[in-house]
């Protein structure tokens, strides 16, 4: 009897110090890990005045325990602004005009500019006036590569937007990791050119990328888990010369021998979580599983009008071993308190779950 008492107390024990853990601060699983931060839309949280220090304190946290992460990377999926060039806010959708947006935005990101390198795509709200009603975008003006010195370090070349300038709006970038593993990393603008698919098809078939593990960074792509994490096949933007998820696919990423993981934000709902994310994984042209996720988290603080998205982010630990990844949903709004830290980890598995990469 007394046997099973202890046995009953040490798994009890073992249950406890795991629930407390997992409602403290993050911390790595293994200490020679490196750490990717993933942000989703940020464009709710900027364009209510009162929500933008929350994305200010999610980048000042990025900023915080980069050494105590070792956080060597940050990847943000678009939608920086909610609306690209409007002078005055309507009050409802944002009190922000667009110039003040950008510069909230810019202020936010500035922290980490020789800290770590952070990597932006533009996403819808990032064009025209409101949404994609053309392809003209402010995000050069505000994110020079110049002004970036840590990006600027990874920044390997830029290819044109529609005006013919060479922007961030489509760039790539070599990352070598602690483990000494190569990464090819390509952001792609919303809905990508056909033009830029095709060039971004050449530079990972470089014979000098053959090792590297490919990356790409695009704004819009897949559906949640509540849509089967469908890829998007149609949407009904102004923009011409699109490149939908499914064909994206088609004709970037399934060709390809070396793309392993695809990120992206854009999709969202006010019916919970599982309407935010979503994963799968599919083999590409050199039978290496790519693993393509969605995040976003703009409507889970309250809907389309609410604090932006309880400043949720993603932690990627890359561990050792080369392959695994171990990834897991926090917020750095909640855990600021004590009164509410234990709301800041999200531990469902589709929220909390690992990934090998070949």
């Amino acid at each position: 009897m007394r046997k099973l008492t202890l046995t009953l107390l040490i798994t009890f024990s073992f249950f406890l110090n795991k629930i407390y853990a997992q409602s403290g601060q993050p911390k790595l699983e293994n200490e020679a890990s490196w750490t990717m931060i993933v942000l989703p839309d940020p464009q709710t949280y900027i364009k209510f005045e009162q929500n933008q220090p929350i994305f200010s304190l999610m980048t000042r946290w990025i900023k915080r325990n980069k050494e105590k992460l070792n956080i060597e990377l940050v990847l943000c999926q678009g939608d920086l602004v909610e609306q690209n060039n409007i002078p005055v806010g309507d009050g409802v959708n944002g009190d922000q005009n667009s110039n003040q947006q950008w510069s909230a935005v810019r202020e936010a990101f500035s922290v980490l500019d020789t800290i770590v390198p952070y990597i932006l795509c533009a996403g819808n709200h990032d064009y025209g006036s409101k949404s994609a009603e053309n392809r003209y975008s402010q995000l050069n003006s505000y994110f020079s590569p110049n002004q970036m010195e840590s990006t600027s370090s990874i920044l390997t070349g830029m290819m044109p937007n529609f005006s013919g300038e060479q922007t961030l709006e489509n760039a790539y970038y070599e990352f070598v990791s602690p483990h000494n593993v190569k990464y090819l990393i390509a952001s792609l603008e919303f809905n990508p050119r056909d033009t830029i698919v095709k060039q971004s098809e050449a530079i990972f078939a470089r014979e000098k990328y053959k090792d590297y593990k490919g990356v790409v960074l695009t704004h819009s792509y897949m559906k949640s888990m509540t849509n089967d994490n469908a890829l998007i096949e149609k949407e009904g933007y102004k923009v011409k010369d699109v490149t939908h998820g499914k064909k994206l696919w088609e004709t970037l990423i399934a060709p390809s021998k070396n793309i392993e993981m695809v990120f992206c934000g854009h999709i969202g709902g006010t019916g919970g979580f599982t309407e935010n994310v979503g994963y799968r994984k599919e083999k590409n042209a050199g039978q290496k599983d790519v693993h393509q996720m969605v995040f976003n988290a703009q409507a889970d603080g309250g809907g389309w009008h609410g604090n932006g998205g309880d400043g949720w982010l993603r932690i990627l630990e890359f561990l050792p071993d080369k392959q695994t990844i171990i990834i897991k949903t926090f917020s750095p709004f909640f855990g600021i308190s004590p009164s509410t830290i234990e709301k800041s980890w999200r531990n469902e598995s589709y929220d909390s779950f690992s990934i090998k990469l070949n």
